[in-house]
């Protein structure tokens, strides 16, 4: 049967009335729930941190520069360990049909937030299905001493030790405040499980509704403390291929459409209806490779397998156009303590084979999982997974490529199912390099299965703890160039590219800010 079309910009609000003005993103991927601090998903944190809710603290549209937003003030103690927030009054909290809330926003709803995850006796702490998987990645419950109330509108958290990114944290979407009010109803009614499903926040829409795998709608806040949006209806198009995403918005199905590849940019710019936003966004792709699975717990095998990929081949058939430069380090080269030093594994099969041979590995056969469709840090999965099988191929290795839906793709990795995985790539949420480091390679992250190698090095580790703990920029970058030669000796991962970021609109659109962040943040677009 034929796909029905979403009804383009303007919709009817009845007789008599005025238009109302809808704003339909095409997306790449179905968020994996609305309850942000169980995921660690951009897809998902822009369904949900990004619309939905509001943090402490956020970043300025197209920077990493922390600023206010629920707290309009705050201070830092001369140790480093105490930081006191200010929060901005008369906050309201969205209003709808399943919640209306009695009071404005203060500080039980930021105590609520954060003693969820923290505290074992908080009546919610075992609500979340999957943990709390960013908040553990980033060692927060060992980080925090405690979070307090000095009255109303005024929160002091304690640390254990200084934390050079806290504030930066602080303005992640794992740290979106929830209403207190609001658990203390759904607990009440025996309901947690609605909180992933019905959102509540103070941001600059309410969400409405959510067809699985098709839509996701939300309505601009009347009470948004920023100011009312000036779009009143918010949808995103959940729509995996990227082929697809365009001929919507040359049909002006979307008005925005995300991720388009590299190779279809020179043909978008040429288009007079539409603009082309880029950015030098903070994006790694990589393969991980499962330590924990023999015998890629060999340092031997791990890099065989990056010596037998061609990764500049990759390169120019995946992108092309200058559109990303080779990953040899897990972060790009514009953050503190990039190792410059650091050669690339070479494309070299004859040693890839001698690797092998001498760990005593032949026949080896292996299964890389990868996603459906495309991302903002793979334009193409489907093809770099047959050009990494023809290579490891080369080298007597069989690759079964198992290619799933995202949310399946994400449950199965942190489940270790795989032997390497293409998961798409890491977007750096705070522009420290800790952001990169901590989530996606300590022992702390591949407990929750966030460290999709499952790779745990003792020496890594104090480097990039004592990193976290200086606010001496010149030595976390010695720290952080040391911890990353570590990295690269041992090739728990395939680095593979750090791409340009690209989304595309129609010209009508004006207000969007692409950000390093990849975050997609719609509270100021207008349409003309």
């Amino acid at each position: 049967m034929p796909i029905p079309r979403l009804i383009p910009l303007l919709l009817a609000l009845g007789s008599g009335t005025a238009l109302a003005q809808n704003l339909v993103v095409c997306t790449e991927a179905s968020p994996e729930g609305f309850d942000i601090v169980q995921y660690t998903g951009a897809v998902t944190a822009d369904a949900s941190g990004q619309t939905v809710f509001n943090r402490l603290a956020d970043f300025r549209p197209g920077t990493t520069d922390v600023v206010p937003s629920l707290a309009q003030s705050w201070e830092v103690s001369p140790d480093g360990l105490t930081y006191t927030f200010h929060l901005r009054p008369d906050v309201k909290f969205h209003t709808t049909d399943y919640f209306k809330p009695t009071r404005a926003l203060n500080a039980d709803d930021v105590l609520w937030t954060f003693q969820r995850p923290l505290d074992p006796k908080h009546p919610w702490h075992e609500s979340s299905a999957r943990g709390y998987a960013y908040f553990d990645a980033m060692g927060m419950r060992e980080l925090i001493k405690s979070v307090e109330k000095l009255d109303d509108l005024t929160v002091r958290f304690t640390l254990n030790h200084p934390e050079s990114p806290f504030l930066a944290d602080m303005a992640m979407d794992f740290a979106s405040i929830y209403s207190a009010e609001y658990g203390d109803q759904l607990l009440a009614a025996g309901k947690q499980g609605q909180l992933n499903n019905l959102p509540i926040g103070t941001g600059p829409f309410v969400f409405n509704r959510y067809a699985k795998d098709a839509q996701v709608r939300f309505r601009a806040n009347p009470d948004y403390f920023g100011g009312k949006p000036k779009i009143d209806n918010l949808i995103f198009a959940i729509t995996p291929d990227s082929n697809v995403r365009l001929q919507k918005i040359r049909r002006n199905e979307c008005q925005i459409a995300l991720y388009p590849k590299p190779s279809d940019v020179p043909g978008l710019e040429q288009d007079k209806n539409l603009a082309v936003d880029s950015i030098d966004a903070l994006l790694t792709t990589y393969v991980a490779l499962n330590t924990r699975h023999k015998p890629l717990d060999d340092v031997r095998v791990r890099q065989a397998i990056n010596l037998a990929f061609d990764k500049k081949a990759m390169l120019d058939a995946v992108y092309g156009n200058g559109a990303a430069t080779p990953a040899i380090n897990p972060y790009p080269a514009t953050l503190l303590g990039y190792n410059k030093d650091i050669q690339d594994w070479p494309y070299d099969p004859e040693r890839a084979r001698a690797l092998l041979k001498e760990a005593g590995v032949e026949n080896l056969k292996l299964t890389l999982f990868t996603r459906n469709g495309s991302s903002s840090t793979i334009p193409n999965a489907a093809q770099m997974a047959q050009m990494l099988q023809s290579d490891l191929a080369k080298v007597g290795i069989t690759l079964d490529i198992r290619t799933l839906e995202f949310g399946e793709l994400i449950k199965r990795i942190k489940a270790g199912e795989h032997d390497l995985s293409l998961y798409g790539g890491w977007a750096g949420d705070n522009g420290d390099p800790d952001n990169f480091l901590s989530p996606n390679l300590s022992c702390a992250a591949a407990k929750s299965g966030e460290n999709h190698a499952f790779w745990c090095d003792q020496d890594f580790e104090s480097l990039i703890q004592e990193a976290r703990q200086t606010s001496d920029n010149a030595k976390r970058a010695e720290l952080y160039k040391k911890a990353t030669s570590i990295f690269h000796e041992q090739a728990p991962w395939i680095p593979l590219a750090h791409p340009k970021l690209f989304n595309v609109r129609r010209s009508t659109i004006s207000g969007y800010t692409i950000s390093p962040l990849t975050k997609n943040n719609f509270a100021d677009v207008q349409i003309q």
